[in-house]
């Protein structure tokens, strides 16, 4: 067994330690919810994540793209198009990109098809296509192929190109055949995407593979995927470099699990004014 699956089996199996204002009971409560809908076919995943598939879209762009809005993006969903649009020609790509990226794994989501290099190099050249400027093209690099240069600054990780494909390699053999029992499911996805950042695999657009790729595993492993929403980006980077440091995964989880109770969980019912209650005078 190699040095890096050992790791991760402990990474995995060992008890918590972090300490966090999590409800698991909510959280549990989620997983459940999802699970009694028993989707079948693609029209009841169509229906689930009708909703669900505009939020994610936004806000996975937005965080990375202050351009990208919420209207433009529901509007590309619901008409393909968008009207009136002045800005970078880019954001119009990448939010039609996360639709074209939803509409290609929809099938494969409902025939629970297992996370593969070729899924992973798909899932990319779905995301950027036509969003790699000239700098990235006359250095070679391509949408749905590994980065062919080291672009990694400062203090953030990355492998190195001719290290790539092995690591990606030994990541989908990591993720086959993982008992849902406990939190074995949400804590193998928080590895997976955390892994896949450290990784850093493409010239551009790691960020969008990887939230994407996080919720595939979960839908296929029958959980819920999940919103990571642009206001708690902060904690989402925080919790990202924790691992690249520590290698620990207990931040990142209780980070998911809270972003699963926030999208999932039923919006309070809100109560009545005084005024609603009592009878009006009449003219």
């Amino acid at each position: 067994m190699s040095l890096q699956r050992t790791q991760y089996l402990n990474l995995m199996y060992r008890e918590e330690v972090f300490v966090d204002q999590i409800d698991n009971g909510k959280y549990v409560k989620a997983v459940s919810k999802w699970k009694q809908m028993d989707i079948k076919t693609v029209s009841d995943l169509e229906a689930v994540l009708s909703n669900f598939s505009v939020i994610f879209a936004y806000h996975s762009g937005v965080i990375e793209n202050p351009e990208i809005t919420y209207h433009t993006t529901r509007e590309i969903f619901e008409n393909g198009k968008v009207i009136n649009f002045t800005g970078d020609v880019r954001t119009v790509f990448e939010i039609k990109n996360q639709k074209i990226c939803y509409d290609w794994l929809k099938d494969k989501i409902i025939e629970k098809a297992i996370i593969t290099p070729e899924l992973i190099k798909g899932i990319h050249k779905k995301l950027t296509d036509g969003t790699y400027d000239e700098g990235r093209y006359s250095r070679g690099e391509r949408p749905g192929e590994y980065k062919k240069h080291d672009y990694v600054v400062g203090n953030d990780q990355g492998a190195l190109p001719e290290e790539v494909s092995s690591e990606i390699e030994e990541l989908c053999e990591e993720l086959q055949d993982i008992p849902d029992k406990g939190d074995n499911i949400i804590k193998t996805a928080a590895y997976l995407h955390c892994k896949f950042e450290n990784t850093h695999p493409f010239a551009d657009g790691n960020g969008r593979v990887g939230r994407t790729l996080m919720n595939y595993f979960l839908m296929t492993h029958e959980h819920p995927p999940i919103v990571i929403r642009n206001e708690t980006k902060n904690e989402y980077y925080n919790a990202l470099g924790c691992y690249d440091k520590t290698g620990e995964l207990d931040g990142f989880v209780a980070y998911i699990k809270k972003e699963t109770i926030e999208t999932w969980e039923e919006p309070r019912q809100v109560k009545k004014r005084l005024n609603e209650y009592v009878e009006k005078e009449s003219c």
